[in-house]
This record gives structure tokens, sequence and C-alpha cells, in this order.
């Protein structure tokens, strides 16, 4: 029966084993572009369907509904993931193929506060070991959510996000304050220069 979902054929046993082919491809690109995430940006291979592989809230990869068990090959993938118009794909040069993300596709499990001469500057690394500066580039923007209250993110590169987790989110409210913005008052945080904005002053109470 056709379907849209992609099977990847390998040899049996635990499901990070079974990603055989997408695993060397993903492999190969890394290792033409060194260090850091490929140039995803740069390639536009056909469309291959969806693969059985969801990224968690809590930033935990599944493939087949297990967990993948090697940090060095969640990092692997994460270097090859693009955030396309409609949905999150893995890239490689010669194929593109949709994953599940529950909400961001990184948590931000770390943050630095530099204040040094006088400008405050705050920077996160990541679950995969991203490490992003906050500016313009890589803003914060906070989110209302019905059940988690605000929930902050930061751009990590391109359309991909990281969930700032519950504990640092605490961290960036003790470090906020209020600023205008667009003509109201409201609270948020600084970074480089920047104000990323809150919450409505008149609402901070509730924070």
């Amino acid at each position: 029966m056709p379907t849209n979902k992609r099977e990847i054929v390998a040899g049996g046993g635990a499901p990070e084993n079974a990603l055989g082919g997408l695993a060397e491809a993903a492999a190969a690109a890394a290792a033409a572009r060194g260090r850091g995430p490929a140039p995803v940006h740069l390639w536009n291979p056909p469309y291959c369907g969806e693969i059985d592989m969801r990224i968690a809230a809590d930033g935990t990869w599944f493939y087949r509904g297990s967990p993948i068990g090697r940090p060095a090959l969640v990092r692997l993938f994460a270097s090859i993931l693009r955030k396309d118009i409609d949905r999150h794909v893995l890239v490689t040069p010669i194929e593109r193929v949709g994953i599940t993300v529950d909400d961001a596709p990184f948590v931000a499990v770390e943050m630095d506060v530099d204040e040094a001469r006088g400008a405050r500057r705050l920077a996160f690394r990541t679950n995969v070991d991203d490490f992003v500066a906050v500016d313009a580039d890589h803003p914060l923007r906070f989110e209302r959510a019905a059940a988690d209250g605000i929930k902050p993110y930061v751009r990590v590169r391109g359309d991909l996000w990281a969930l700032v987790k519950r504990a640092l989110y605490y961290d960036l409210v003790a470090l906020g304050g209020t600023a205008q913005w667009q003509g109201e008052d409201w609270f948020g945080v600084r970074s480089g220069g920047l104000f990323f904005p809150m919450s409505r002053a008149s609402e901070i109470e509730g924070l």
C-alpha cells in the first residue's frame, strides 16, 4: 500500500542502528562541513516523505517510538535539521525528509550572564551543545501557554528555536525590568543593548 512514510531499512537492533543511510549521509555532510551545523539552507534536494522520528517537548529524540540513546547521533541529526514553511526536515545534499517536533526542536539548558563593561549579554547552551549569544539574529521571544504560563524561546539558527527550560525562565524574570516598547510599558530582559519584551508591565504580577 502506498505511504508517505519513508522507511529506512538497515540491520536489526536498536533504533539508532536502523537509521542507516540517513546517518551516513549526515556524517558525510558533517565531515565535509567540519565542526558545526551543515549548510542546509543552501541545499534543495527532493522531498522524500516523512520518517517516524519525533522530537519531544523535553528535547528527547525518538525513532519508531524509542528514544535515540546516543547523544553523538542526536547531535549529528540536529546538525542537518531545518525548518521549512510547513514542517521540520532533515536535509542532506541528496534528500529531505520530514520529522515531527512537539514544541521547539532544542532546549536551552544553561545560561551565562556577562555583565562586563556595563552591558549585559546573555548566552545559552542547548541540549545538543549549540552555544547562542542573544542578539538581533538570535532573539528571545516569549509566548503564553494555557498550562505553563509564559514560555521563553531563543533562536538558534534559521527558524530553529530552543525552549528555555523552566528554571532558566525564573532566572530571566529575576534579570528583568520595565521599559517602553511600542508605546507601552513592558516587562522584559535586555541583552546586547536590545530589549526583549516578556509581558505588559500591568500584567507582571502574574509572573
